[in-house]
């Protein structure tokens, strides 16, 4: 046993009544909430993390706002309030209806321009969203708050301070709220406890004209519930359309959705 780790076991033995393991990290554990889809449940342990912040980040059609819709369904179905920011107004509650979400449960905060000036610049929509979620971060009440980037360029979105995203992650925890963000690349860095990046891989068409649903693949970018897991078994690396043939007779990771799902992703689009 080496110097150090001899002196940190004789420290740890005289504070053991007062400060049990004092020098020894505790694992870190986070209360998830299901999203509903089984395959992003088992790769995060669970679910989204409640009380923290989850990034989903991914290019158009991806599945980001699909899973994201589910999981404000499970909450609003059992009476849970939630929200929506709208930051670029591209929100459709049709879709939402359409996916299972409660809307009287939902608010939905629209930004919007305010003047022709202003709607050259991107940047005035973009601290409506910020000051909108940092009220209801703030006032508490909410199960779930969705901060959607998604149609935001992502150099817009990397002009988030990092303070704003520090003192977003104390009022989730402090409120027990899951904060979701939605963008095209991840920007809350070590604010977040869960980021996921969502790849489209194929369309699923019934005849010509009819779409039946869409096949994503999802990996975890950072995972503080269960890093080791969500690596291991997507391989980190997002699967493109390219490699989706299986591979010795095994099929790749992905997560296909329904088409009343997917249906907002090709809306969206």
């Amino acid at each position: 046993m080496s110097a150090s780790a001899l002196l940190r076991l004789q420290i740890e033995h005289a504070l053991e009544h007062r400060f049990p393991a004092a020098l020894s990290p505790l694992p870190q554990t986070l209360e998830t909430a299901p999203t509903g889809i089984q395959e992003i449940d088992d790769l995060l342990a669970g679910g989204l993390p409640v009380g923290a912040i989850t990034e989903i980040a991914g290019p158009q059609s991806s599945g980001r706002t699909s899973m994201t819709l589910a999981f404000l369904a499970r909450h609003t179905q059992k009476g849970h309030a939630c929200a929506w920011i709208d930051c670029d107004d591209v929100f459709d509650p049709e879709s939402a209806a359409a996916s299972g979400v409660t809307l009287r449960q939902l608010l939905w905060v629209r930004c919007r321009a305010v003047s022709t000036t202003e709607k050259r610049k991107p940047w005035p929509r973009l601290e409506q969203a910020i000051r909108a979620a940092d009220l209801l971060l703030q006032s508490g009440g909410f199960a779930a708050i969705v901060l959607d980037l998604a149609a935001t360029a992502p150099e817009h979105a990397s002009r988030i301070p990092l303070a704003t995203w520090f003192r977003f992650r104390q009022a989730a925890a402090r409120t027990r709220c899951s904060l979701v963000v939605l963008d095209r690349a991840p920007c809350a860095q070590s604010s977040a406890a869960a980021v996921l990046e969502c790849t489209p891989l194929s369309v699923h068409a019934q005849g010509n004209t009819v779409l039946g649903g869409f096949n994503f693949a999802v990996r975890t970018g950072r995972s503080s519930a269960s890093p080791a897991r969500g690596h291991g078994r997507w391989g980190g690396n997002p699967v493109s359309p390219a490699d989706s043939g299986s591979k010795g007779g095994k099929k790749p990771p992905a997560a296909a959705w329904p088409a009343g799902c997917a249906w907002d992703t090709e809306k969206r689009a």
